[in-house]
């Protein structure tokens, strides 16, 4: 009995100095795995500034190339599930933002909309592509409707989920916090994370207690890169007056649950570009392509089947 005692002992012991350092490995293996499975491959394109790490997957189609751009403080991965419904007919880039996911931050290298959005361009460039379909989430959303509205020539369709870069009229709950001068995404304790983690999902997909205390400990780490990405664009200049410069066909998709920008916003973005379609998702929050994958690629297989001309 008392060798028992002891094993478990050393095993608690081991779990409690592992735990996030375990968690992390599961993640990245996870991911990894996810991946494969879906028949992404990864692969560092170069463009002026940096090697910018992406997913990429599916046949060379020039006229079904689709960017997904992922938001402030995610990477490429919370495309996976969504993607995979598009990779045997369409061409499919998912890139790690600069300052995101293993694309690597460098400190005062411009994190606004406009510097964002031209290393896209750049990415375009590189990988061969002259118009692409965007899809973008929150500040991948704000990156892609700049895009659309300052160079029109390369995008075929627009897909904003929950987009960021206009005012709000209702205050969200972020937007709340952010008045009261806390940041929520500024993660300084596992509490602060499972706060931060609620408010990006009204239902979001299991994971292992275990991953989430290995994402928490990657936020606290990062905290002060965050925070300069975060000041850069949330500084970028609003939409507001270039919504009616976007030409390509437009999807808006919000979720009615989204406690970081305020469905309230989804209004002003279909009012204010030109034919823009506005689809409310009830019973979801800030990502619908994680929150419902599969639902959000039928709806976003539908927009590119039958565009508005």
């Amino acid at each position: 009995m008392f060798v028992v005692l002891i094993v478990v002992a050393l095993l608690v012991l081991w779990t409690w100095r592992t735990w996030p350092r375990l968690g992390h490995l599961i993640y990245d293996a996870s991911i990894a795995l996810e991946a494969r499975l879906y028949r992404l491959d990864k692969i560092t394109m170069p463009i002026a500034e940096m090697g910018m790490v992406t997913y990429q997957a599916g046949p060379d189609t020039p006229d079904r190339t689709i960017l997904m751009l992922h938001g402030f403080s995610a990477d490429k991965s919370i495309w996976l599930r969504f993607a995979k419904h598009f990779v045997d007919d369409c061409r499919v880039i998912i890139p790690d933002l600069a300052g995101h996911g293993e694309t690597g931050f460098k400190a005062g290298g411009g994190y606004n909309i406009p510097v964002q959005a031209e290393r896209m361009i750049q990415l375009l460039d590189v990988c061969g592509i002259g118009k692409v379909h965007l899809i973008g989430n929150s500040m991948g959303g704000y990156i892609a409707a700049w895009l659309a509205a300052t160079h029109p020539g390369r995008v075929a369709s627009l897909t904003l989920l929950d987009a960021a870069g206009l005012p709000s009229p209702e205050p969200s709950d972020m937007g709340r916090m952010l008045e009261a001068g806390r940041n929520p995404f500024l993660v300084n304790s596992a509490a602060d994370f499972r706060q931060l983690y609620g408010m990006t999902m009204a239902s979001p997909p299991w994971v292992p207690r275990i991953v989430l205390a290995a994402i928490a400990e990657r936020y606290q780490e990062r905290r002060e890169e965050l925070a300069e990405i975060f000041d850069d664009f949330h500084a970028s200049e609003p939409m507001t007056a270039r919504l009616s410069a976007i030409l390509a066909p437009t999807l808006v998709v919000w979720g009615r649950k989204d406690r970081l920008l305020h469905v309230s916003s989804a209004q002003l973005w279909a009012n204010g570009i030109p034919g823009a379609r506005l689809e409310i998702l009830e019973g979801i929050g800030h990502m619908p392509m994680v929150e419902r994958p599969r639902d959000m690629a039928a709806l976003y297989r539908e927009f590119l089947e039958r565009p508005r001309r």
